[in-house]
């Protein structure tokens, strides 16, 4: 079996082993984290941190996590919401004026968070990805392609801007500054939407599906797995200096495993993690308000939305391209992170729903 670096309490010995039947099946490294009351009950790391395998998986490793990044600008989101300063039932252009062009007055700020607002398409080339102002301007002036709150398709890449820039109009802030001056700096969380150089050392590059190149991209919707779906990134783009250093709010977040976990903590901890509250109850639970249930147009399969997240019986998160996932349980005032820099094809990859499974063998034991 493979060697696992970390520490888990003795009930969820089925998650370690889960991880490292990963690694075992040919997987170059991964991290899992399970926090419960804010508290860590899980967290292992192992494998390697490059394609070649030479490079250890390290306790501070990073990866991009994907479309697992929506789950932190949605919490922006929330936050902002909670202070009264950003109300979801408003217009958009209450705080973006430029978004009205084209016909978009009636567009919510809630129909961006639970992708209805018919903006799912990134009609531009991939470097217009790394150049917010020009992002957000071509964003501005395109039409809706259904009318928002009818119908939900996955804004996959294109939801980060929108909401990002409504984040930016209310604060004067990028989601990245605000996420790192409100919510990762006050947790101590080792999250980061567009990541500065002096981390580029601890980052374990995307690794396509075996039998791909880097030209490999995303394609054929099959569920959260294929996050970024139809919008032409691939794996050679992810790894990029410029990826990393643009806000790409929807897919360019860096983090770990035990970041992702501790900071969504606070949803399922009510608002507050080892001593910082940083939403209220009542915020925590618009996360939880239902927006949308049916056949999401661009996933090609039924979805619930809330407010930012993907609703899925009693427990609320999101997953992204090449695998990573968190997964949030209110009840259990519980959280699963699962970041891996190894791609699988997203019709075979099951490798998160198995840690799940794990971690309910230990949730078990706990109650």
């Amino acid at each position: 079996m493979a060697d696992l670096q970390g520490t888990y309490d003795d009930l969820f010995t089925a998650v370690p082993n889960a991880l490292a039947a990963t690694l075992d099946a040919g997987d170059a490294g991964g991290s899992v984290a399970v926090f419960v009351d804010g508290d860590p009950v899980v967290d292992v790391w192992g494998g390697f941190a490059d394609a070649d395998r030479t490079v250890p998986w390290e306790r501070d490793t990073i990866v991009n996590v994907w479309s697992v990044t929506k789950t932190m600008t949605a919490l922006c989101a929330l936050v902002l919401a909670d202070r009264g300063e950003l109300d979801p039932d408003a217009p958009v252009s209450r705080y973006w004026p430029e978004f009205a062009a084209a016909g978009k007055e009636k567009v919510l700020v809630r129909h961006l968070l639970s992708h209805t607002a018919g903006l799912p398409d990134w009609d531009g080339p991939v470097e217009e990805l790394y150049d917010w102002p020009a992002a957000t301007a071509r964003l501005a002036a395109r039409a809706t392609r259904w009318e928002p709150g009818s119908a939900a398709g996955y804004h996959s890449l294109t939801q980060g801007f929108l909401v990002g820039e409504v984040v930016r109009r209310i604060t004067g802030r990028t989601v990245g500054e605000f996420l790192a001056e409100e919510v990762t700096g006050p947790l101590g969380a080792d999250f980061h939407i567009g990541l500065a150089a002096e981390h580029d050392h601890r980052v374990a590059p995307s690794i396509p599906p075996t039998g791909q190149g880097e030209d490999y991209t995303a394609s054929a919707p099959a569920g959260p797995s294929a996050s970024e779906a139809g919008n032409g990134v691939s794996v050679r783009d992810g790894n990029s200096l410029a990826w990393r250093r643009a806000q790409i709010p929807a897919a360019s977040g860096f983090g770990n495993a035990r970041s992702v976990a501790l900071v969504q903590s606070l949803p399922a901890c009510g608002g507050e993690v080892n001593g910082a509250r940083l939403l209220s109850r009542a915020g925590c639970d618009r996360a939880w308000e239902e927006q949308f249930a049916g056949d999401d147009r661009v996933l090609g399969m039924p979805v619930r939305w809330g407010l930012g997240y993907g609703l899925f019986g009693t427990t609320y998160g999101w997953g992204g391209w090449g695998g990573s996932l968190v997964m949030i349980e209110p009840d259990s005032r519980m959280v699963v992170a699962y970041v891996t820099q190894q791609m699988r094809e997203p019709a075979k990859d099951t490798r998160g729903l198995e840690i799940v499974a794990a971690v309910y063998e230990g949730l078990q034991g706990l109650r």
